[in-house]
């Protein structure tokens, strides 16, 4: 087998680290975001494609040879900002302790380091694998060497090949710098031809083979236009071409002893300690073995071991009671409220075993989730909560959730499948990837043997976030709270709804004949094109906005038309009214159980990045709150059989009460604690009257600024909100920071922290990363700062109610009470209760949320009760 030459474009991957992660620094205030990316890459490369030799890349300075050919060669590039440019030479320090040979030369790029030796290797007989995020290196790819190509975060990489290559683009590699020539490339400042993108250009050198040929044969070129500007941009061509190029004839020599590499492992603890790699540090003797300290981990061999009677499960349960902890991978089926087990993967400290459910030694194993003796350790325990649910089987506690650890490190991630964690966590852990195992058994066998691996990383990295408490006090106790909601369900009349169904339809097909009289023809009234023509062309109504594809139609549009033409209103009803035939009407008859009768919603613990739970199949988040059609759809929940009335406890003004706690402003905690209206005080504050001359309009004006402050919104958004000018809005926005002082100091040390920092905090220490909080892009940048303005209000009202969920929820089980919890929706708790329960259940209820947790103002909590959700409201 030819030996294996990693060479990595390390300007490249550092920059990639750099904006992938926030920006992390150490007790001494030294960035290390890029350096923990950058080494965390590497460390995976290392351990996935074991090379035999290895050689890093740098640009070295701004200025090379190309901009001699042209002087404006990047020339529109940003300087590097500072918190990167520290890092070059601490990524540089980890390379040497790695014993990696590092390569920079002055008048040339990293491209043309790579290029050469890239070459090189191959004539010496080697396998060439170049790592970048720059497609300059795509030309470069050859018979023998290839580019991973990194894509999204630091850890999604394209393999790309000859084959591949050629499939994606339909030419050679090395005609890519033909396609660079015509498009050129504005990340380099590169010009190529106006009017001329990607994939123009891959058809030109498709069919003529290069620049030059191309140049050659104008006239054969289809489109005067096209034609026209080749000849003009020739000589631009040419030199956007040889711009483009890799030198791949540097005064350079390889061989392969010469980029060896051998890790000085007593310099990489060293460095690990220093930049607080705590997680890093941990896998270290995974990484390296014995010269680490500690014997190396031994591959994942995963077997079909499989455990079926009854005396080698109990020899099993027996050895993992004398360890004390129980690291399990349930394998299930079914759907809410009959989810069941297939079996149970378990990890005994050494190898991984898998039992079926059924099998003779299946319950002494499964008298093992019961065993509250047992630390516990899974991956989503929800899953095998529900499981046991729908088995009738006990459960006790479970003390560790891989898949929670995992979102509370990384809240903005979209999902955190075990292998992905594995990815991020375990460069040095080797194994096969989990969608190999055809066999849901092997599959579940890799899976707890990541399970056991991923643990104590996980819970380092928690503790190093300070997060572990939070973990610890309400996303653990919350799960089981939240699998009983969902195998509890909720009753929907489910002749009522039809009924509804029915006579929405018949006002459905009115007001479509109402439409088509006024458009004076019929037509597809959910085409959009067909609708834009129709408001914009025939009716000659002022165009608010524009999309690539034509003349936008959406909501916000045919709200601002609204006072044009009485068709306007019309069509926003029949909107409004066929969503909520379709999402909830339709879309809530065959989500009812055949056999309970109700309808079991799931609660996501791990999907939103500001802590609040979000429900899906059906998402009952998103009913309309305030609208006359939310009302009739929140008529349909009734109390299921043996209970009579449903019960609504719904904090008032959490979050302005969140803020005036967290700002310490004197004006909004006086208003709470003398239990004034926080609107009518704020107008009063605003618009410089007494209370009492405070009207409905300034009241509602300023109702919009107190939750538009907590949201971070602008005087553009005000605006649009409230219907003034923005000068106007701009105004109230100023004249509420001049009266609540706290509230703008509070913002200020918010966003300050954000930048420093990378990140924001809930009052239960919850992060949430902000990468753009220091980007140059103005967008992205004021988004950033407005999302750091509302998160710690949001995430701690989240938290608060999550708490409050526990405190009712062990209250009740205390007291022995039938009445139950049967949903949360933003901050509002529904229950359903029997009569001789409302009053003491009222009560508990009450107290408990109030008292979740102690504020500087009262927490103040609305409990009403009624025969369905529409009449507790």
């Amino acid at each position: 087998m030819s030996p294996e030459f990693m060479i990595i474009d390390g300007s490249s991957l550092i920059h990639r680290a750099f904006y992938a992660l926030p920006p992390l620094s150490n007790a001494a205030g030294q960035y290390t975001n890029a350096v923990y990316g950058f080494t965390t890459m590497l460390l995976k490369l290392l351990a996935d494609l074991k090379p035999d030799a290895i050689a890093v890349a740098f640009d070295k300075g701004r200025i090379t040879f190309r901009n001699e050919t042209y002087a404006e060669y990047k020339g529109h590039r940003k300087a590097t900002p500072g918190e990167l440019s520290e890092q070059f030479p601490l990524v540089k320090e980890v390379l040497a302790a790695l014993g990696i040979q590092v390569l920079e030369e002055a008048g040339y790029e990293a491209d043309d380091i790579i290029g050469t030796l890239s070459v090189q290797a191959v004539q010496a007989g080697c396998q060439v694998t170049i790592v970048t995020g720059d497609r300059d290196a795509l030309q470069l790819i050859g018979p023998y060497s290839r580019v991973l190509l990194t894509k999204k975060g630091i850890s999604d990489m394209e393999n790309v090949t000859e084959e591949t290559f050629r499939e994606k683009y339909g030419i050679a590699s090395s005609q890519f710098i033909d396609v660079k020539g015509l498009m050129g490339d504005t990340s380099d400042n590169i010009p190529g031809v106006p009017g001329i993108g990607e994939k123009t250009a891959l058809k030109l050198v498709s069919e003529f083979g290069s620049v030059e040929n191309l140049l050659a044969n104008i006239e054969r070129v289809a489109g005067k236009k096209l034609q026209e500007n080749l000849r003009t941009y020739r000589d631009m061509a040419i030199m956007s071409k040889k711009l483009a190029t890799i030198v791949c004839d540097m005064p350079l020599a390889f061989s392969l002893d010469q980029y060896g590499y051998a890790p000085d492992t007593e310099k990489l603890k060293e460095l690990f300690a220093h930049f607080e790699f705590k997680s890093l540090l941990q896998r270290l003797p995974a990484m390296f073995g014995s010269a680490a300290g500690e014997p190396a981990a031994e591959p994942v061999r995963i077997e079909t071991r499989r455990i079926e009677t009854q005396e080698a499960a109990q020899e099993l349960a027996a050895a993992i009671r004398c360890k004390g902890r129980l690291v399990f991978y349930p394998v299930t089926e079914g759907v809410l409220p009959a989810i069941s087990f297939n079996g149970l993967a378990l990890w005994d400290g050494k190898e991984a075993v898998y039992i079926p459910a059924g099998s003779d030694g299946w319950s002494c194993v499964a008298e093992l989730l019961n065993d509250d003796r047992l630390e516990k350790t899974t991956y989503d325990a929800k899953v095998t909560y529900n499981a046991c649910y729908g088995a009738d089987l006990a459960c006790s506690e479970i003390q560790t959730d891989i898949l929670l650890m995992a979102y509370l490190l990384d809240p903005t991630a979209v999902e955190y499948p075990l292998n992905k964690l594995v990815e991020t966590y375990l460069s040095g852990y080797a194994s096969l990837h989990p969608d190999q195992y055809k066999d849901r058994t092997a599959a579940a066998l890799w899976s707890v043997e990541a399970i056991a691996r991923l643990q104590p990383v996980l819970y380092a990295a928690l503790q190093d976030a300070k997060l572990e408490t939070l973990y610890r006090e309400i996303e653990l106790p919350l799960v089981w709270v939240l699998s009983s909601m969902e195998n509890y369900g909720i009753t929907v009349d489910r002749a009522s709804l039809l009924g509804m169904s029915e006579g929405l339809s018949v006002r459905i097909e009115g007001l479509l004949t109402e439409i088509y009289q006024l458009a004076g023809e019929p037509f597809n009234v959910n085409s959009t094109k067909q609708l834009g023509v129709l408001l914009f062309e025939k009716l000659n109504l002022p165009v608010i906005k524009k999309t690539k594809t034509g003349y936008s139609t959406d909501a916000e549009v045919l709200e601002k038309l609204a006072g044009y033409h009485p068709l306007i209103g019309i069509l926003l009803e029949y909107r409004m009214l066929i969503k909520l035939k379709s999402t909830y009407l339709d879309g809530l008859l065959p989500l009812i159980h055949p056999v309970t009768r109700r309808i079991h919603t799931t609660f996501n613990q791990t999907v939103t990045a500001t802590g609040r739970l979000s429900s899906s199949e059906p998402n009952l988040q998103n009913i309309p709150i305030r609208s006359e059609a939310g009302r009739k759809i929140r008529e349909l929940f009734v109390p299921g059989e043996g209970y009579d009335y449903i019960m609504s406890a719904d904090y008032s003004q959490i979050e302005l009460r969140i803020l005036a706690h967290m700002s310490k402003d004197n004006g909004l905690i006086e208003a709470f604690n003398h239990e004034q209206d926080i609107h009518t005080r704020t107008a009063a504050e605003v618009f410089g009257v007494s209370m009492s001359e405070v009207t409905a309009e300034m009241r509602s004006r300023a109702k919009a600024v107190n939750f538009g402050i907590v949201y971070g919104i602008s005087d553009y958004g005000l605006s649009r909100d409230i219907g003034v000018s923005r000068k106007e809005a701009g105004q109230y926005i100023e004249s509420y920071f001049a009266r609540y002082h706290g509230v703008k100091e509070f913002i200020d040390v918010i966003i300050r922290f954000a930048r420093q920092n990378g990140y924001v905090t809930t009052m239960f220490d919850r992060r949430r990363y902000l990468p753009e909080i220091n980007s140059s892009n103005f967008n992205q940048r004021s988004f950033a700062e407005r999302t750091a303005m509302n998160t710690p209000i949001q995430g701690t009202a989240a938290d608060i109610i999550k708490k409050a969920m526990i405190d009712v929820y062990q209250e009740l089980k205390k007291a022995n009470f039938t009445s139950r919890i049967l949903l949360q929706v933003h901050d509002e708790l529904l229950l359903e209760v029997v009569e001789q329960e409302v009053e003491p259940v009222s009560r508990l209820v009450k107290q408990a949320m109030e008292q979740a947790v102690t504020l500087l103002v009262p927490m103040t909590v609305e409990v009403k009760t009624g025969k369905t959700w529409a009449a507790a409201k």
